[in-house]
């Protein structure tokens, strides 16, 4: 049985932290740098680095702020934001990136998935969907739709049906953002990650919503593979370690490293 990744996510803006509600009302949130070598001292499984302004300004994510990144972190680094062709991501994967996420311009343009797998393996491939509830929806079987451009644009897109043909075409992960629960702390949106989890075969990482342990565990028992969150971190609220211990009280399996032991521990409630 896998563990449970607990994944910190840096959104930035200008080589500064940011953070706000629906990718709205952004508001200093710290170094990058910084906050990442803390993050793993205190137990991340790896780090998510998302440049929210880079597709917008019709620029590249910046190199440099992704080589500070990895100069203090040991732990796996996705990074996306602007990344529109293979040179794009080349560029990050030398500065230091391990996996790369694509959103919008994937949408405009799918086979870049494909062109991604097919040079830097599908492991590399991140493709990220920020995905909102439809208004024509029942209950009982909600619907959503695709948005880009960090959520300024919805596109006549069903997200069931991109996530299912990005798997197809290459992708070796999902990062998969509630729009309607970005940044609100009322938990993940469990009928989107049910939904999308039971469709498609590979990792699927929750995000938007968090607020506390028990929102992570329920995002994985509705299907999925790993948990990120900004806020609660950011904040101070909590810290992966102390996620990852109230995550095993819950019944579920995390990896933990104790201070006095240098190898990685699995632990099981």
């Amino acid at each position: 049985m896998l563990t449970t990744r607990v994944i910190p996510c840096l959104d930035v803006r200008d080589g500064r932290i940011v953070k706000g509600v629906r990718f709205q009302g952004l508001r200093d949130a710290g170094d990058p740098a910084s906050r990442a070598a803390m993050y793993e001292q205190t137990g991340a499984d790896e780090i998510v680095m998302l440049d929210v302004s880079a597709t917008n300004e019709a620029r590249a994510t910046a190199a440099r702020t992704v080589r500070a990144i990895r100069r203090v972190l040991s732990i796996p680094l996705t990074v996306g934001g602007g990344i529109a062709s293979i040179e794009d991501a080349a560029r990050l994967l030398d500065a230091g990136a391990d996996k790369v996420s694509v959103n919008s311009a994937a949408v405009r343009d799918p086979s870049l998935i494909t062109r991604l797998a097919e040079r830097f393996g599908r492991q590399c491939a991140v493709l990220a969907i920020d995905a909102a509830r439809t208004e024509a929806r029942t209950a009982e079987a909600p619907t959503y739709t695709v948005l880009t451009r960090s959520g300024t644009r919805t596109e006549p897109l069903d997200a069931l049906e991109w996530a299912v043909e990005g798997q197809s075409r290459g992708a070796g992960e999902i990062l998969l953002t509630s729009f309607d629960r970005d940044g609100t702390g009322d938990g993940y949106d469990l009928d989107l990650l049910a939904l999308i989890a039971s469709a498609v075969e590979i990792p699927v990482i929750a995000s938007g919503g968090a607020r506390h342990a028990q929102h992570l565990a329920d995002a994985v028992r509705a299907g999925a593979d790993a948990v990120l969150a900004a806020s609660i971190f950011h904040d101070g609220i909590t810290t992966p370690d102390a996620i990852k211990r109230e995550l095993a009280d819950l019944g579920l399996r995390v990896r933990r490293e104790e201070p006095s032991n240098d190898a990685a521990e699995e632990y099981v409630a």
